[in-house]
């Protein structure tokens, strides 16, 4: 058997409380940044049942349309699944592995805020997702 490019792909899964906003925001740019040459998660330690209005908007003022996405849960197979897991106000709840790589991003929360107020957050997520497509896709 060969092996598939997909297996060597790195894999990438953000992580906050609600999978609502940041996260979501950080997996839709990694998605559309880098294309099918990383694997990209998100989940929530508590969901909630969609993805923040204002975020959506926000996305959608930078070409990208995240008004399918749905607030996942976070499990075990989904960090134990993923190369570098980045978390966003998640806290404790997040299950740690060795082996893996952990990052905390540091980002205001979108949740109850007006559009005025996420693309700031977005814009800031935006820069780190390219940041870390950098260091973690070969080049």
């Amino acid at each position: 058997m060969s092996s598939s490019p997909a297996a060597s792909r790195p894999s990438v899964l953000f992580v906050c409380v609600h999978n609502a906003g940041r996260s979501q925001m950080a997996a839709a740019f990694l998605t559309h940044l880098a294309g099918d040459r990383v694997e990209v998660r998100s989940a929530g330690s508590a969901p909630v049942d969609s993805v923040n209005s204002a975020v959506v908007e926000a996305m959608k003022e930078v070409g990208i349309d995240i008004t399918a996405e749905t607030p996942k849960i976070l499990t075990v197979e989904a960090v134990q699944a993923s190369d570098v897991v980045i978390t966003m106000g998640c806290g404790d709840t997040c299950p740690v592995f060795p082996g893996k790589r952990y990052l905390d991003w540091q980002l205001d929360d979108p949740a109850g805020q007006a559009v005025e107020a996420v693309r700031p957050i977005r814009d800031e997520i935006e820069g780190r997702v390219r940041a870390l497509i950098s260091q973690v896709i070969p080049h």
